[in-house]
């Protein structure tokens, strides 16, 4: 009886391991068939049991496309069916994808980001009036903003205005002017802000089990006998 144990180190390989290996055998079985009409038969039948197996796939829109082409890897492309699909072909599955090109960008200054460029870009677009100059200003305090996070200390405006003025091109160039952006004390007040709500569910719970917890305790020591 040991020497009849068959082990699946030495079974054939599955190339698709979520069917199983009878789907595997089904397959072979269907290959070995001289009868085309009968190897139809049976793909049909292979496949049907493919979807019962997947139903998951029914909301999607080429669910039997998919199972044919699992088929046909399945059967090493040795399959000889008609299907109602395109057979694919094994160089096309082994075909490496095209490596993808992401953007590669490197800002002057990392600390404001890459959208501060985008938003520049875009108030040099717009006709000069108050509303430029509002976007101006917002832009300027984001990147007062960004860089106090960047760095804790103080920044002079002065310095907000020249780099806004290096990554405009020279476009925008506001350093004379008489405005004031937000107070740095201010804008670092409205991060803690942010920072504390987000964080109030998870330590008010721990607080409130403690204090239920030292109660407890107290109550107990309060209730025993002293020797």
């Amino acid at each position: 009886m040991i020497d009849d144990i068959e082990y699946n180190t030495e079974r054939e390989h599955l190339i698709i391991p979520e069917y199983g290996r009878h789907m595997q055998k089904m397959i072979n079985y269907a290959k070995a068939q001289e009868n085309k009409e009968e190897r139809n038969k049976i793909a049909k039948a292979i496949i049907a049991v493919m979807g019962n197996m997947q139903p998951h796939l029914r909301d999607v829109p080429d669910f039997q496309h998919k199972l044919w082409d699992q088929l046909f890897i399945m059967s090493k492309f040795e399959l000889d069916v008609d299907s109602p699909f395109d057979k694919p072909s094994e160089e096309e599955l082994r075909e490496r994808p095209k490596p993808l090109e992401y953007p590669q960008n490197f800002p002057k200054y990392r600390f404001y980001g890459n959208n501060i460029k985008t938003m520049i870009d875009v108030a040099n677009t717009w006709e000069e009036g108050e509303m430029k100059e509002a976007l101006v200003f917002t832009i300027a305090n984001h990147m007062k903003k960004c860089f106090l996070n960047w760095n804790k200390d103080t920044v002079e405006d002065a310095v907000i205005f020249q780099h806004l003025f290096e990554l405009s091109d020279g476009k925008i160039n506001i350093k004379d002017t008489k405005e004031s952006l937000t107070d740095a004390g201010r804008l670092m007040k409205s991060n803690k802000k942010y920072t504390s709500k987000s964080s109030l569910n998870a330590p008010t719970n721990k607080k409130s089990y403690h204090k239920k917890s030292n109660n407890t305790n107290n109550n107990n020591n309060r209730n025993r006998k002293r020797y």
